[in-house]
């Protein structure tokens, strides 16, 4: 079907494909819409929400090595030989879910405002105790996401030994749209994609990696994340984040300092699109970039 976007027009929210700058309406809600109304709108006339924007879950998973090494390196700490035997993930707060184009206000009792560069999956049906191999008939498609993370309250967190929580808690972009597999076979090798992922803040470049790095494959995160227990479509899996995809790993001396209001982050995931997003300040803002 090619890109799927949640779309706001009038005040009313639909699903939609688009077409040569275009939204063709679409009945139904993603991930499984159903049949175009007949309605064509002007893509510059619609507001583009999450793909999900109420998602019935976000696990979000710690699936590139890299970053992962990294990040405890920072910290002094070796690889823990524990994640190798399965992939880890946590439970992000669905109620908290950005579109593309949204301001992300700074959370309260941070100082260490951080992006991450993630790929996510939507998943397209409801199943239980899926098998790797038969994973990918569950996914409805791929789409840029960032995890937002207030670093100094996930660090306190996560040295009680649980989290991460309130460090996470917040905000998680997703979008600008939901990329169909039958768009992206010509990218597939095996069980991974390559796609070049890349971050920049205020049009400038900081990161870059690609999606076909992943230790853990999206079908080895569905076959876990569903064992013992029931996916529901619409429901997001996160990759966690890439090799050099956040200020934790590139270190704040680096790259200017931590995100500070004003600031406009940009995940770009080959033809997955652009995720922009602009710092508010403290409270609930919500406007547009």
């Amino acid at each position: 079907m090619a890109r799927l976007i949640t779309f706001r027009h009038e005040g009313n929210r639909s699903a939609g494909r688009l077409e040569e700058g275009t939204v063709v309406e679409l009945n139904g809600e993603l991930p499984r819409p159903g049949d175009a109304t007949g309605r064509v709108l002007d893509f510059d006339k619609v507001d583009i929400l999450a793909p999900v924007p109420s998602p019935p879950s976000v696990r979000d998973f710690y699936a590139f090595e890299e970053h992962v090494a990294n990040a405890r390196k920072r910290r002094g700490l070796d690889m823990v030989p524990e994640w190798y035997d399965v992939p880890a993930f946590y439970f992000s707060n669905p109620a908290a879910t950005v579109g593309p184009e949204e301001a992300v206000s700074v959370p309260p009792m941070t100082e260490a405002l951080d992006f991450e560069l993630e790929v996510a999956l939507i998943v397209r049906r409801d199943g239980s105790d899926i098998p790797a191999v038969e994973a990918w008939d569950y996914v409805a498609g791929l789409t840029i996401m960032n995890d937002w993370s207030a670093r100094d309250v996930q660090r306190k967190e996560m040295a009680i030994g649980l989290g991460p929580a309130k460090g996470k808690d917040f905000a998680t972009s997703l979008g600008p749209w939901l990329v169909t597999l039958d768009e992206l076979k010509d990218k597939r090798n095996g069980d991974r994609h390559d796609l070049r992922m890349t971050a920049r803040i205020n049009g400038n470049q900081v990161s870059e990696g690609n999606t076909a790095d992943l230790y853990w494959s999206f079908p080895q995160m569905i076959e876990h994340a569903s064992r013992g227990t029931r996916l529901r479509a619409g429901d997001v899996i996160g990759s966690g984040t890439v090799g050099s995809g956040c200020i934790l790993e590139l270190g704040p001396e680096n790259v200017e300092g931590w995100l500070k209001p004003g600031d406009i982050v940009e995940l770009e995931i080959e033809r997955l699109g652009i995720l922009r997003n602009r710092v508010a300040g403290l409270g609930r803002e919500r406007r547009s970039v």
